[in-house]
């Protein structure tokens, strides 16, 4: 498989399917490791990175998910465009971009697996799957993780558990996310007061594009800060005890909006709908604002014919480095915006 591949095709997360999905979009588990006596990557230089990569690529590549068919890049040889378009799709972080050295990334051909090599860590797991699915996630990433853990030797503490670059990741190395769409919440007026709730329970509230990002498009991920002291099972259990009351708020709130809010709903939705399907020049942050309409639109019914993947997809493939890889060729940002317009009226009409 090659990078260009994955133009052609809709990754496994924005399916729209799943457990509980006209809410969640995605589930998410992440796991940081690194190698025992090896100069952890935001320490070493670029001959000890070549040297930790040199160990990992082998046995990442064997992988019973990867070797059928996996993507293997090595971040020095991919052009801007491509890993922008990376980061986009969730399959790497920004600081795997933004910081040089010998870094690398696998991808599954599906794009349910991805890790990076030598980001913050040696190596950077990750499970995404489409719905309300961490129980599937963890089930995923711990066999991937006990198959790495047979070729390599983990740094590894009998009190602190997994050693990590960043403290907050010590422990099991675990970050579980969950990401939802609550245009209810926020249409209500609850969402600052859910948010609070959350934060206070320990968990953290993001953006679409995870760490760093705002929400946009009232797209919320969640995920747990703590890592130390509790068991994957245990951060894995809470995180779905809270995830499931925002998930009845919400659909709570979406019952108001259609028995006593109607008329404000139906302008909202069909405003939106109107002008993404007769724009010719669109900005990414107004088209992820509509997109959000529309699919809450989808979702309770109002509009039909219009699959909840074919919105999904639309709030990737309108990204600039997406919009770019389609045309293949560089644009700038006035011809993005022709583009998606483009690319928006051809999805929906």
């Amino acid at each position: 498989m090659k990078i260009n591949d994955l133009v052609k095709q809709t990754s496994g997360w924005l399916k729209g399917v799943g457990p509980n999905s006209e809410i969640v979009f995605s589930s998410r588990v992440r796991l940081a490791r690194n190698l025992e006596k090896v100069l952890f990557s935001n320490w070493a230089d670029k001959e000890k990175q070549e040297e930790a990569l040199a160990i990992l690529e082998p046995t990442v590549n064997a992988l019973e998910q990867i070797k059928d068919n996996g993507l293997y890049l090595k971040m020095n040889d991919v052009l801007n465009v491509d890993k922008q378009f990376l980061v986009e799709r969730h399959l790497i972080s920004r600081e795997h971009i933004t910081k040089s050295g010998a870094k690398a990334v696998v991808i599954s051909a599906d794009e349910t697996l991805s890790i990076m090599l030598n980001e913050e860590d040696h190596l950077r797991i990750q499970i995404l799957l489409p719905g309300f699915a961490l129980d599937e996630c963890w089930n995923k990433i711990e066999q991937c993780d006990t198959a790495l853990e047979k070729k390599l030797s983990f740094a590894f503490s009998a009190k602190w558990g997994y050693l990590t670059a960043c403290p907050t990741n010590t422990g099991t190395g675990m970050r579980a996310s969950v990401m939802l769409h609550l245009p209810a919440l926020v249409m209500t007026k609850q969402i600052n007061r859910v948010i609070q709730a959350i934060v206070k329970l320990g968990l953290t509230v993001r953006g679409l594009f995870g760490e760093g990002t705002e929400a946009a498009g009232n797209i919320f991920q969640i995920s747990n800060q703590v890592s130390l002291g509790r068991s994957e099972e245990e951060i894995i259990d809470n995180i779905k005890r809270i995830i499931n009351q925002v998930i009845e708020y919400e659909q709570n709130a979406r019952q108001v909006l259609c028995t006593k809010n109607t008329s404000s709903l139906d302008d909202q939705v069909w405003r939106s709908y109107g002008i993404l399907k007769n724009a010719h020049i669109i900005s990414s942050s107004e088209t992820i604002e509509l997109l959000s309409n529309v699919r809450l639109g989808c979702d309770v019914g109002l509009i039909k014919g219009l699959t909840r993947e074919v919105i999904n997809e639309l709030f990737i493939l309108t990204q600039p480095a997406h919009l770019q890889k389609l045309e293949g060729k560089t644009l700038n940002a006035q011809q993005r915006d022709v583009k998606r317009a483009e690319l928006i009226r051809d999805k929906i009409k």
